[in-house]
């Protein structure tokens, strides 16, 4: 079998060679023409999207003609894994392109984003490389769909604000905005909800180790992705309470694909979790 995802899954280059993922993008509009979101590393969108203050670029699916080409490349049955279709029209792109290319796919809504999604994609290659049936697979990634924890919280509401893209996050006027939500994607529908809220980044931190650590049994070995924009020191912060909260057996810290960056600008570090038995076989 071939696994497909797309740019939101923030699989690093690197990672998606190794366990041979394709990855279809989705695209940033700015006034000046259409970028992939590959081809701008983190800190170069940053400084356009800094250039561009106070507009955002706006964001695209991959066309159904791009998934189509991308099907009928593979000769294998293909399940292709993609960013929450409550979050993106991406899944039914996918849909339509596979129905035009006439190969044998299989979609998979993982109801989530970034780390979650990615966590799912992993789970996918690894049951592949293990020689299992697509039916094993398909168990295995709704066992780690309903195990996985993606929670964030964000400097700043500005960019979702501008963007249109709040939901049912609420950003209010003036000071407000200083808030730090900690926004949570909800296992039953791959909407973001919010959890609560801090004045601060640091609480807000210790308000994601908080949850994390009443999501598992006391004990259950994780594996953690912290994830961020331009916030390292912050992400290395959320790192360090996560380890001294959890049983911690892998941890990554990745930087947030632009295409979903340009919603939250910089400011932005959460975590994806998942019990590491789930992603071991």
């Amino acid at each position: 079998m071939k696994i497909v995802t797309d740019s939101a899954a923030d699989l690093p280059a690197a990672e998606a060679k190794e366990w041979d993922i394709r990855i279809a993008p989705l695209y940033l509009l700015f006034p000046d023409g259409q970028v992939r979101s590959e081809d701008l590393t983190p800190d170069e969108f940053y400084a356009r999207l800094a250039a561009m203050a106070p507009d955002v670029p706006t964001t695209t699916m991959p066309s159904p003609g791009e998934f189509a080409a991308i099907y009928s490349e593979a000769d294998d049955e293909i399940v292709s894994i993609h960013i929450s279709s409550g979050l993106s029209g991406t899944l039914e792109a996918a849909r339509v392109g596979a129905e035009r290319s006439g190969a044998d796919v299989t979609l998979v809504d993982t109801k989530t984003l970034s780390g979650g999604q990615r966590f799912q994609v992993l789970a996918a290659a690894r049951a592949v490389k293990e020689g299992l049936s697509k039916e094993a697979l398909l168990k295995r990634l709704e066992q780690v769909r309903a195990a996985t924890e993606v929670v964030y919280t964000l400097e700043t509401l500005e960019y979702l604000r501008r963007g249109g893209r709040i939901g049912r996050v609420q950003a209010l006027a003036g000071s407000l905005l200083k808030i730090k939500p900690i926004i949570h994607v909800d296992k039953a529908d791959g909407k973001y909800s919010t959890l609560g809220s801090s004045r601060t980044i640091r609480k807000a931190l210790e308000k994601i180790a908080e949850h994390l650590s009443q999501a598992y049994p006391s004990g259950t070995p994780l594996w953690l992705s912290v994830m961020h924009g331009a916030f390292q020191e912050q992400a290395d912060n959320l790192a360090a309470l996560l380890q001294d909260r959890l049983n911690v057996s892998r941890l990554d810290v990745l930087r947030i694909s632009p295409v979903l960056a340009v919603h939250t600008g910089p400011g932005i570090v959460g975590a994806a979790a998942v019990p590491l038995a789930l992603m071991e076989g």
